[in-house]
């Protein structure tokens, strides 16, 4: 058995919450911290080669300001801690990509922050939490 856990992280205060909870049940466990970050990204669009051109060009950017702002600090924070990390930024469905990143990469527990989403946006969308649950083959712990 894989002694990797996957910690899906967005930037906010729920997050934090999750990265000092999956940082203490990795270490006790000897465990390796994959910190994932997903840009919500449709792959659907209708636009001319020169549109599709900048759009991949933003997304290049996109990756690189997440990696650098959320991603790289968290992955300081829990190597800080004495436990092993490793870093991903992918664009796509958020819960869809962090299911099957932790599929492909064996690990075998996803931690994620409650983050509380309210309003239309989760009435029509859903939340990434809720859907991560319903999606995962890896347990996913949700730490409030």
């Amino acid at each position: 058995m894989s002694n990797t856990f996957l910690l899906a992280v967005d930037g906010s205060s729920g997050s934090q919450n999750a990265i000092e909870f999956a940082t203490v049940r990795a270490k006790a466990a000897g465990a390796k911290i994959i910190v994932v970050y997903v840009i919500e990204w449709s792959p659907y669009s209708f636009n001319t080669p020169e549109e599709n051109e900048q759009r991949h060009k933003r997304r290049e950017e996109e990756i690189e300001k997440a990696t650098k702002t959320i991603v790289e600090p968290v992955a300081a924070e829990i190597k800080k801690a004495g436990v092993e990390v490793e870093t991903i930024v992918r664009h796509g469905n958020p819960a869809r990509t962090v299911a099957e990143l932790a599929e492909n990469k064996n690990a075998v527990q996803i931690f994620i922050g409650r983050t509380g989403e309210t309003g239309l946006k989760t009435l029509i969308f859903g939340s990434v939490v809720a859907n991560l649950v319903q999606t995962s083959t890896v347990p996913v712990t949700v730490v409030p």
